[in-house]
């Protein structure tokens, strides 16, 4: 595991008034150099996702990032067929089934 020099900073908590309630520490990991997204899950998606990064062995955060990164990948890949798909068909090519007539 790498080995991450520690950045203390005071972090405040304040009432509804806006008075200073009490001073925590705040922890952040120099090697953590990400960014962070909110999203907004309903239960059942939230429910979902706890059990398949349970399963896996995994953290929420490490099963979103590999799916995202996979749904990545999907448009990429979308992408590049819809770019191609010109040329494609002014040869004839107009189903997987005529490309992989002709490689098989």
């Amino acid at each position: 595991m790498a080995t991450a020099s520690e950045a203390r900073e005071p972090r405040v908590t304040r009432d509804s008034s806006n008075r200073l309630l009490e001073s925590a520490v705040c922890t952040t990991l120099s090697y953590m150099k990400t960014a962070a997204v909110t999203i907004r899950l309903d239960p059942e998606l939230e429910r979902q996702l706890e059990q398949a990064a349970r399963r896996s062995g995994r953290t929420r955060s490490e099963f979103v990032r590999e799916a995202l990164r996979r749904q990545l990948a999907v448009a990429h890949l979308e992408d590049l067929r819809r770019r191609i798909m010109p040329f494609a068909e002014a040869q004839g090519y107009l189903t997987d089934e005529d490309v992989f007539r002709d490689v098989s």
